[in-house]
Order: C-alpha cells, then structure tokens, then sequence
C-alpha cells in the first residue's frame, strides 16, 4: 500500500508535549518531516533532538500561537527548511474547567483559553492558508473535543472554544473549495494526557460525564491506586475504559495517510468500553 506519510512537511503546534509530541514523533518515524512549534522552545528542541537522534527530519520554533506574526513564522521556518507546507496540525490548547460560580479563580484562565483554543486555531489556518493556496493543496488538523458538540454544565468556555475550532475548521473546508483538507479531531476522555493540567475546578466535569461522574471518580481512584482490572486498560479488549493518549495521535496520523483526493473530515476516539462520557 502507499504511504502517503513519508516525504510531508508537517508542522505541529503544541509540539513539546502531549499529542502533538507523539504526533511529531510517529509522523518522523514514517518519513515525514517536521516542524514543532511550542511557546516552551527547549520541549519542542527536546522532541526534535530525539527525533533527529534516530535519523529523522525535524526542528523546533519557539512560537506564541496568539501572536499571528509569529505564526506566519513558524510555517515560514517550515517551508524555508522543508521546501512545502503540506499539513499544519493546529494543537495547543488549554482546559481551564470551571462553574460560572468559579470566575474568581477562572477568569483569566477562561481569556487564555479563548487566545490559545479560538485565536490559536485561527492564526495557525490564516498563517498556512497562501501557502497552501499557492501549492494547489494543503491540510489542516485541528483538534477540537466532543465538549464542541453541545453545551454542558461546568465547560461554557472550553466548549465554546471547541465549537467555535469546528466552525472555523468547517468554514475553511468550503472557502478552500477542494484546494486544503480539514480534519477536525474530537478526543473523548484521556486521563493521562497532560491537558487536565489546566482544569480550574475538578468537579466541573460532571457536565460531560452526568450520572456516570462517580464511576468515573472510582475509575481514576483505581487507576492510582493500581487497583483497576487490567483488562480494561488493555486496548486490545473491548472492556478498554481509559483511552490512551498514543490513540488519538494514531488516529491523526490515519487522517494524514490517505491520497490527497481523500479527506477524513471529522473523527471522534474513544475507548469501546469507555461508557462514562456522555
């Protein structure tokens, strides 16, 4: 079968860590040449480094999502080292959970989420776009999450961010009129990914998790305490609860793989035995 992997100039943001490194690192391994954009340079160096350290094509981009010139240059980097911008992986991203009640604490995460999760997207679609136009073909990823598909209790501006990544995303698939694929990219839950990080109130889960919120409490107690079966951390069960993070890079990297003429448009991942999330 082809390989519609090898030779792309990718460039990813958010690429110090989470998805977006095991991106980067999966896309080398197959051939691609990448571009890592992180506001943490020396994460993003650290991931290229190893990625050039086993004989692949990779560098690092200090960059500021929010900041479109730095954006513009970010994919001015990648074209200049890589000679093309064929897929621009819109990742970084933050998930400053919380109730209305929470704005004390939340606000000012709330506004960074909006930068980061809306304007972010928005550069990195503007700073690829003549490129891409201009080379008669392009892709964009952009990871959005089911908190996109309708408001819940506990998520107002996550959600809103993520719906508006996939009206942005949608908009670019009909303006490009056939010249750039889009892919919106819809995680479930994944515990170990590090975006929890960011979550101002725990609790303000319950929105997407409703009557099943204490399942999936015993569920993360467990898995702390080493105590959950293990077969329902084993992803090749259909019992497989808690969705890894190497899953959604896979899945990006599926969307990458295909002839130019075949876009995958919107991809949801979750666990088979992942019946919590609403």
């Amino acid at each position: 079968m082809s390989d519609h992997v090898r030779g792309k100039s990718i460039v990813i943001t958010g690429g110090g860590g989470g998805f977006g490194r095991l991106v980067a690192q999966k896309a080398a391994a197959r051939g691609a040449r990448v571009t890592l954009g992180d506001i943490d340079c020396d994460a993003a160096e650290a991931v290229a480094g190893q990625i050039r350290d086993h004989g692949g094509e990779a560098q690092a981009i200090g960059v500021d999502v929010t900041d479109i010139a730095a954006m513009k240059a970010l994919v001015a980097a990648a074209n200049d080292a890589f000679g093309a911008v064929d897929v621009m992986i819109n990742n970084a991203g933050i998930m400053p959970l919380a109730f209305f009640a929470d704005h004390e604490a939340a606000h000012a995460a709330w506004l960074r989420c909006i930068d980061i999760n809306i304007k972010g997207v928005l550069n990195g679609q503007v700073a690829a776009y003549d490129a891409m136009i201009a080379q008669g073909r392009g892709h964009v990823i952009n990871v959005s999450s089911i908190y996109g598909n309708f408001p819940v209790t506990g998520a107002a501006v996550y959600g809103a961010t993520k719906a508006a990544v996939n009206f942005l995303s949608e908009s670019l698939r009909v303006e490009a009129r056939g010249k750039i694929k889009v892919t919106i990219v819809k995680p479930t839950g994944v515990p170990a990914t590090g975006l929890s990080g960011s979550v101002i109130n725990p609790a303000a889960s319950v929105g997407i998790l409703g009557q099943n919120a204490g399942d999936f409490g015993a569920m993360i107690e467990a898995m702390q305490a080493g105590t959950f079966p293990a077969d329902r951390l084993d992803p090749e069960g259909i019992a497989y609860a808690s969705l890894a993070p190497e899953h959604i890079a896979d899945a990006i990297i599926t969307a990458i793989d295909q002839p130019w003429g075949v876009s995958l448009g919107d991809i949801t991942i979750r666990a088979a035995g992942d019946h919590f999330i609403l």
